[in-house]
């Protein structure tokens, strides 16, 4: 079996690693008969070891992708390179990634396309980073901020595995968002900022001076109070559009002859995203027909957290008369037994 595959001539960052057969030094992902998956990297001379048996790395060097072999004992194994979903779930993590079907959202409704100027904060360990990397292209520029140095190391080490080195259009700075992106980039210079971080409300007035007009920003947020609070002030500076937010929830099915239902785990909460773009400079936001109440997140103005602040339709003192007594009544025709119905109408004389 050939185990020296060279690699194609050189095209977009990454795309040569893509292709072409197996090569030494390339993560392969093998899959038994069971389903199970192993992820390996081909090294000359390696084995794969199982209780089972063992299978070479040379007899997968340099075959096709997609390539059926067996081990020792005659067990099965399809090769295949992995696909982005399987090594961002699969990667080093030092924080919890964005996963794939956030990311995949994320690159769609943030509108991040081919030569767009993006900036980033809150990297962790670098799976969206790798997705908005694919998105910009070679021509694009991607900026990332991340506070803490090892997650930083982390994500670097991820984003060159999966391209095979350094990315052209790739900058990492450590720090914090809000004061270094005003001091490395230029005013209305930035097609898009992506957000995943604690309190991206913090960030208004930088994500404005930076984001061209029309420009996209995306939060990526974990909780609620999160969500309406980067929300409200949003809407309560004025410089961006009515924002916009949804979640998504993917459950997989389960396939076998008729045997046709959905599978009984699912990928379900993982995060909120909201969306807003910048307006033109000196526009003010158009005020919506129907605005939430106002609502307060000091610690000194609890009372603004009311039923009907938080979305609760209220209930009348009448309705409420009517139920009470629509229960009582239920209670006198034989809920009860007649001598406690007795004493509490009793009771109630």
């Amino acid at each position: 079996m050939n185990i020296s595959a060279e690699k194609p001539a050189s095209g977009p960052h990454g795309a040569s690693s893509r292709r072409g057969p197996l090569r030494a030094g390339e993560r392969v992902q093998l899959t038994d008969e069971k389903g199970r998956m192993h992820t390996i990297t081909l090294t000359p001379g390696g084995a794969f070891h199982t209780h089972k048996g063992v299978l070479s790395h040379d007899n997968l060097i340099g075959t096709s992708e997609g390539t059926i072999l067996e081990n020792t004992t005659g067990q099965l194994y399809q090769a295949l390179r992995p696909l982005l979903s399987d090594f961002v779930l699969s990667m080093p993590r030092g924080a919890a990634v964005v996963y794939p079907k956030d990311a995949g959202q994320i690159i769609t409704m943030g509108d991040i396309y081919p030569g767009a100027r993006v900036v980033e904060a809150g990297v962790g360990s670098g799976a969206l980073s790798i997705s908005l990397l694919r998105a910009v292209g070679d021509e694009g520029y991607l900026h990332s901020y991340e506070r803490r140095e090892e997650f930083a190391d982390i994500a670097r080490g991820n984003v060159e595995t999966i391209f095979d080195g350094p990315h052209p259009a790739w900058r990492i700075s450590l720090g914090d968002f809000q004061e270094q992106v005003l001091l490395q980039e230029a005013p209305a210079s930035i097609d898009r900022v992506v957000l995943d971080m604690l309190a991206p409300w913090e960030c208004l007035d930088s994500v404005a001076t930076v984001l061209a007009a029309g420009g996209v920003w995306i939060n990526y947020v974990a909780t609620v109070t999160q969500l309406s609070r980067t929300a409200e002030a949003i809407r309560a500076d004025g410089r961006f559009t009515e924002p916009e937010a949804w979640e998504s929830m993917v459950r997989g099915w389960h396939l076998e002859g008729l045997a046709v239902r959905p599978d009984h785990r699912m990928v379900a909460h993982t995060g909120f995203l909201l969306t807003t773009r910048r307006l033109a400079h000196g526009m003010t936001a158009l005020t919506p027909k129907r605005r939430p109440s106002k609502t307060g997140f000091s610690q000194e103005d609890l009372n603004a957290w009311t039923p009907q602040a938080v979305g609760e339709r209220s209930v009348s003192d009448k309705r409420l008369r009517r139920v009470a007594r629509d229960a009582s009544s239920t209670i006198q025709r034989g809920s009860l037994p007649p001598e406690e119905a007795e004493a509490r109408r009793a009771a109630k004389d």
